[in-house]
């Protein structure tokens, strides 16, 4: 890991698009996107003025892994582009660790929420009515309980400054068609299954995960993302929230398998001490207002913080 903090990056070489609270975004060409992960820590929706050292590394290194990990689930926004070779000599220190170049998607108007424990807005929900998304669940359950079976409980994808909201399945399917929606449920499962047992294998457990899906053309889904989950163990309460795009039978690669209508996915991850100490290793950037990189949005809540209480 370098030295060097980066709070923003100042790139000349490429087009710049967009910069959010974590990642900035650059043009490469007309169909790829260069995502840096800056050091800038984001809680709770604002930016504070000081950086977190080697944060976008971590979040940079944490993103390559589980996209790696969970390949064989469905493809992915990665290009395996080097981030040094799309920009000017003297802008690779400014890349070095903490970028990817990324295909463009369109994503699809629903973040894709799988809970396998009941807390945070699950958990309100259930006070008040006894369901998430219209799932009935059992009564008594105790807040950060592990619920009988994982659900899928979507929200919607809110604009810039306001809040997702939960939606049933059905307004889902009213929302990306029932085809896509049916999709993105079976494989947003997966994607959360298969980090969670992981995740328990290491002693920690993954409350839930958020995953943004995008398409390369109408019908071909890909998936761009990262598992937003919340984790918790022994030592830490972690949230790690991975956010995805990707299609049908798909599993996460730069490639695309051969028949397959395609979902992109792009995920994040948060962590929450049981000390207070935060830390979000999230890969999801918004592009613009109408340009996504299957990493999905900059959300990142905070990284490395401690509070200590």
């Amino acid at each position: 890991m370098s030295n060097a903090t980066l709070f923003e990056s100042n790139l000349k070489s490429l087009k710049f698009l967009h910069r959010g609270k974590v990642r900035d975004i650059y043009a490469v060409g007309d169909d790829k996107l260069l995502v840096i992960q800056s050091d800038r820590l984001s809680a709770f929706d604002v930016i504070l003025p000081d950086p977190i050292p080697g944060k976008g590394e971590v979040l940079t290194a944490m993103s390559n892994y589980w996209f790696k990990r969970l390949g064989h689930v469905i493809p992915n926004h990665l290009t395996g582009i080097a981030p040094d070779t799309v920009v000017a000599a003297d802008e690779r220190a400014q890349v070095a660790g903490r970028a990817m170049v990324v295909r463009k998607f369109t994503p699809l108007m629903i973040e894709a929420v799988v809970r396998g424990y009941i807390i945070g807005s699950g958990w309100k929900d259930y006070q008040k009515t006894g369901m998430v998304c219209g799932i009935k669940l059992p009564a008594g359950l105790k807040e950060a309980q592990k619920l009988p079976e994982v659900i899928f409980t979507p929200a919607t994808k809110a604009p810039a400054g306001q809040h997702d909201e939960n939606i049933s399945y059905e307004e889902a399917a009213k929302i990306v068609g029932t085809d896509l929606a049916a999709q993105v449920k079976k494989i947003s499962i997966q994607l959360y299954s298969e980090a969670a047992d992981y995740a328990r294998s290491k002693g920690i457990i993954a409350f839930m995960s958020w995953i943004t899906w995008t398409t390369l053309a109408p019908g071909r889904c890909s998936v761009g993302s990262t598992p937003n989950s919340r984790v918790r163990d022994s030592r830490c309460h972690a949230i790690c929230s991975t956010r995805s795009r990707r299609g049908s039978d798909a599993r996460i690669g730069s490639y695309m398998p051969p028949s397959s209508g395609s979902i992109a996915w792009s995920a994040t991850r948060r962590a929450m001490s049981s000390s207070s100490a935060w830390s979000c290793c999230s890969s999801h950037s918004m592009s613009g207002p109408e340009m996504w990189s299957s990493t999905g949005r900059s959300s990142c809540r905070a990284s490395c913080l401690t509070s200590g209480r």
